[in-house]
């Protein structure tokens, strides 16, 4: 009997790589998403990709805080892990609207441990964020690293980290695994899935693809004068299907006895700046990036990456992709698809 995971947000960006990946190890997939900032045309993809697994995934849309159908799901199936992404998070939108991001990401989560704790579904692999280390005095930042998150969003990953430490101290048969990733980009080489965030992109790369192919005019740089290499920020950019990688590792190791709540880094290890990125993916795609320089955005680090030398040792896990990689993948997806899941192409 192949082990069922359910993945709330698996129809957006890492969510479809992750279910992906899962349905490629021979998992069943079970996905719950409200496709707030996310596709269904992208799960669609997903089975497309998958082959003769692409029937082991179900989609269920349920916003995570409708009680009811959760318990309704909880009780029509039984779960073996849960892989927890759902929730908004765009940096500059949680400083405008703290409630909105505390009820949709806290609220949700709780009505989820709540339903999975009546249900005795006690392992789960928790989407944190490299945004939880604020402003790093040290880098690289390791998982004993200070925490401080410096917008709201951040704030709930850090408050949702700090459920989960409390929900094991009271209970030691919750495994726990919460992974603070640092910057996803790229898409699946097939360049049939990839990033498609609606509106204006919060995120240096979708911005970047978006210049590239005519929807937008210019990059924006926000803060051209930190105390780098170029000026511009460093951020740790990991190709997603490392990611997707890191998630199986670390479902894999929810079944070893010793694992209690545990946290791990996934990231390379290795800081590149948005003008090196900038100019890795002008060589990937052959096209211009026009830029326009502004002030710095508030809240944004100078430097933020991280070591990765726990996930490397605990989950047997190690990034094998560079930016060149990162930035191929994304124009490859960027070109096949220039307006995303609603590219008619």
């Amino acid at each position: 009997m192949s082990s069922s995971i359910l993945v709330t947000g698996g129809a957006g960006y890492i969510g479809s790589h992750i279910v992906l990946q899962l349905l490629l190890g021979g998992y069943k997939a079970v996905v719950v998403d409200n496709l707030d900032n996310s596709s269904e045309i992208a799960l669609k993809r997903v089975k497309d990709l998958a082959a003769e697994n692409g029937p082991n995934l179900t989609f269920n849309k349920i916003d995570l805080r409708d009680k009811p159908a959760l318990e309704k799901l909880f009780a029509s199936e039984k779960f073996d892990a849960v892989i927890h992404f759902a929730g908004l998070k765009a940096v500059g939108e949680s400083v405008e609207k703290p409630l909105m991001y505390y009820n949709n990401n806290l609220i949700g989560t709780i009505t989820l441990l709540e339903v999975m704790a009546a249900h005795g579904c006690k392992k789960l692999v928790f989407s944190s964020s490299a945004t939880v280390y604020g402003w790093p005095k040290v880098v690289p930042c390791t998982e004993e690293s200070p925490v401080s998150a410096m917008n709201p969003y951040g704030r709930t990953k850090l408050f949702i980290e700090e459920i989960c430490r409390d929900l094991h101290l009271s209970d030691s048969s919750w495994k726990i695994i919460l992974l603070r990733y640092f910057n996803p980009v790229g898409s699946h080489p097939s360049g049939y899935l990839g990033e498609d965030p609606r509106g204006i992109p919060n995120n240096l790369m979708p911005f970047v693809q978006q210049v590239a192919v005519g929807r937008r005019p210019a990059l924006t740089v926000f803060g051209t004068d930190y105390g780098t290499k170029d000026g511009t920020g460093v951020r740790d950019f990991i190709h997603v299907v490392d990611l997707a990688d890191g998630y199986i590792a670390a479902l894999n190791k929810l079944s070893d006895p010793s694992v209690g709540c545990e946290v791990y880094n996934l990231g390379t290890g290795k800081g590149t700046s948005v003008l090196e990125m900038v100019a890795a993916f002008e060589k990937a795609s052959g096209k211009k990036i026009p830029l326009v320089k502004a002030s710095r955005r508030p809240g944004d680090a100078e430097i933020l990456y991280g070591s990765t030398e726990k996930a490397e040792r605990e989950l047997n896990w190690k990034a094998k992709y560079g930016i060149e990689e990162m930035c191929r993948d994304q124009w490859n997806w960027a070109s096949k698809n220039p307006y995303g899941y609603d590219s008619t192409n």
